[in-house]
C-alpha cells in the first residue's frame, strides 16, 4: 500500500534533480524532514540504530549508498529509490521521480510499505494516516529545498 504526492515545479530537471538526489552534507529532505528525525528516534527507543549513516559526500547519491536510516536501492537519473533500514514489520521504501514537462518539471513521491507477517498486515492499515502525513509532509519539505536552491 503506498501514499503519494505530485507537484508540477518551475525549475528544469537538472535543477531538481541536483536537489532530489544531492549526497553533500548538510540537511538534506530525504534525512532531515521532520518525519524522518522522529522515526529515527522511534527506531533508537525500540532497539534499531536510528538515523545513524551520514551523506557520502559527493554530488549525486547513487545505488548502494547509506544516508540517514535510507539504503539507496536506485538512482538513475530522475528516479531516487529509498530503502528504509528501521525496525518495521515489513518494507519501507519512498521513490522520488522527476520528469520533464516543457520547462518544468513534474515532482512525483511515494511512500510504500510492502508488510510482513500478521502483524505488518494490522500495521499496513493501522499505519495509512501516518504515512499520509509523512509524505505530505516530506514533499512539503522537498519543495522548500526546491525553493532555497532556486534563490
Amino acid at each position: 500500500m503506498s501514499s503519494s504526492r505530485s507537484t508540477l515545479v518551475d525549475p528544469g530537471p537538472d535543477t531538481v534533480w541536483a536537489v532530489v538526489a544531492c549526497g553533500r552534507p548538510g540537511a538534506r529532505w530525504y534525512a532531515d524532514s521532520a518525519p524522518f528525525v522522529v522515526r529515527g528516534a522511534l527506531d533508537r527507543l525500540v532497539g534499531g540504530a536510528g538515523r545513524r549513516w551520514p551523506g557520502p559526500d559527493r554530488d549525486l547519491l547513487r545505488a548502494g549508498d547509506e544516508v540517514g536510516f535510507w539504503r539507496v536501492t536506485g538512482a538513475d537519473e530522475g528516479r531516487l529509490v529509498l530503502e528504509a533500514a528501521v525496525r518495521a514489520p515489513g518494507r519501507v521504501t519512498l521513490t522520488t521521480t522527476v520528469t520533464a514537462e516543457g520547462t518544468r518539471s513534474r515532482l512525483d513521491q511515494r511512500v510504500s510499505f510492502r508488510p510482513d507477517g500478521l502483524l505488518g498486515a494490522a500495521y499496513l492499515f493501522a499505519d495509512l494516516p501516518a504515512r499520509e502525513a509523512v509524505i505530505g509532509l516530506v514533499h512539503r519539505r522537498l519543495l522548500q529545498d526546491l525553493t532555497g536552491s532556486a534563490a
